[in-house]
């Protein structure tokens, strides 16, 4: 297949499965703002429409803008959130034919684009894979806000991966130098850029993320209420923002239960733990005698081929996912049991590191050596710095395309709306 067929193919995936996530809520709910920490749900839909049209039809096509005040109202910094259904936003009806629109116009100028090589947002047909990418991870954050709205919504329910035995709790990573980032891979981001050389020590690693249970342990061991296991700024944000447990479970007379998707149902003991924060992430590592992974030793842990002496694309190898696998693009609406998808460990041993919970990492969000703002500044350069903390690996909730060893996700460390989980490393 060729770029143009595959950026053709992928587009038309990616609309497909935004369309489908909102198709179901109605529209009062689609123009609803949620929480104040989310955008409605109309203005995610029609802002990647906006970012389609201004790099596919203005920046590479040539084309004016359809109405250039949507710039104004669908760009992402110029408004926040909690501020956005304060805008005139498209309705429903209007957001679906706007973006129906530029699609329609992307992909009869495909044909003409030459993707010339020189032109570093046409090589390899970087910019429609970024475009593509964009609107995948708008889907997951769609997903976040379905998951904090009030109400139920309809999910698919196949029965979730089955766990084999792990032989062993954590594994051992040999130190030494280790080649971090990508230079090679075509859809990458900035952020992922340049490759470089970084020198680690061994260390130790959990094969699998923390579950429920081991997260229930600390909980009812007074983890929360125990100042000894918290850093400074998380003790003062657990006290602030008055946390006692993950966000959506539910302590009841029968134990656990946990909010999805508008649905109470029996906390899955197995499953890896979501939706804790950075910092509830650290107290639970401190209080288990470990430390989070910094995302070298992550990324180290998912790709490095020792018998080959060379990095993987993924933790099983070069191959796209495949839900033998890996739990990626909303295949069960949740996380599978920890110690499932045996046959996509990493050279290591460690499993499920992409898929199921994004994890946090102890590191903040920085540039990598030699990195330049590629091609806006706005996508990482605007966020690097100590006020994020990276997390890697994707989620039940990731589509493929949005993912991959060297990606890199962050966000602020109180956040937790997001489907997030950690695992845990110790010195050697």
């Amino acid at each position: 297949m060729d770029v143009k067929e595959r950026a053709a193919l992928e587009l038309e995936e990616v609309r497909r499965r935004s369309l489908s996530l909102v198709d179901p809520v109605p529209d009062a709910d689609l123009l609803a703002q949620h929480s104040p920490i989310m955008s409605p749900l109309v203005w995610d839909l029609a802002h990647v429409g906006n970012f389609e049209e201004i790099w596919l039809l203005r920046t590479i096509a040539g084309l004016p803008a359809k109405d250039p005040a949507l710039d104004d109202i669908y760009d992402a910094f110029r408004h926040a959130r909690r501020e956005r259904t304060r805008l005139k936003l498209l309705d429903p009806a209007q957001s679906r034919a706007y973006i129906a629109d530029v699609r329609g116009r992307v992909l009869d100028t495909l044909e003409k684009i030459e993707l010339n090589p020189a032109n570093p947002l046409l090589a390899d047909g970087y910019v429609y894979g970024m475009v593509i990418q964009h609107e995948h991870q708008h889907d997951e954050t769609m997903l976040a806000t379905l998951q904090l709205r009030v109400g139920e919504y309809p999910v698919v329910e196949p029965a979730p991966a089955v766990a084999e035995p792990v032989a062993a709790k954590e594994v051992r990573v040999p130190g030494g130098c280790f080649v971090m980032g990508t230079s090679t891979e075509p859809w990458a981001y900035d952020n992922e850029r340049p490759s470089h050389e970084v020198e680690l020590d061994p260390f130790w690693i959990d094969t699998v993320p923390v579950s429920n249970r081991d997260y229930l342990g600390f909980l009812e061991a007074g983890g929360y209420d125990d100042g000894r296991w918290w850093s400074e700024r998380g003790w003062a944000h657990r006290h602030e923002a008055g946390l006692e447990h993950p966000q959506f479970w539910k302590k009841d007379g029968s134990g656990w239960s946990r909010i999805r998707f508008g649905r109470q149902e029996p906390l899955p003991p197995d499953e890896p733990v979501q939706h804790v924060c950075w910092f509830e992430a650290e107290a639970y590592a401190r209080w288990a005698g470990k430390r989070l992974p910094t995302e070298a030793e992550w990324e180290r842990a998912a790709s490095w081929d020792p018998v080959a002496g060379s990095k993987r694309r993924y933790p099983w190898g070069d191959t796209d996912p495949s839900p033998a696998l890996a739990n990626l693009d909303q295949q069960y609406f949740r996380p599978s049991p920890v110690g499932a998808y045996a046959q996509g460990a990493s050279p290591a041993g460690c499993r499920q590191m992409i898929g199921d919970v994004w994890e946090w990492t102890s590191s903040d969000f920085l540039a990598y050596p030699g990195s330049t703002g590629f091609p806006y500044k706005e996508y990482s350069e605007v966020f690097y710095g100590k006020d994020y903390k990276v997390l890697r690996g994707g989620s039940w909730a990731t589509h493929p395309s949005a993912v991959r060893n060297t990606f890199r996700n962050w966000d602020h460390p109180i956040r937790r709306q997001i489907f997030c989980g950690f695992r845990c490393a110790r010195s050697v």
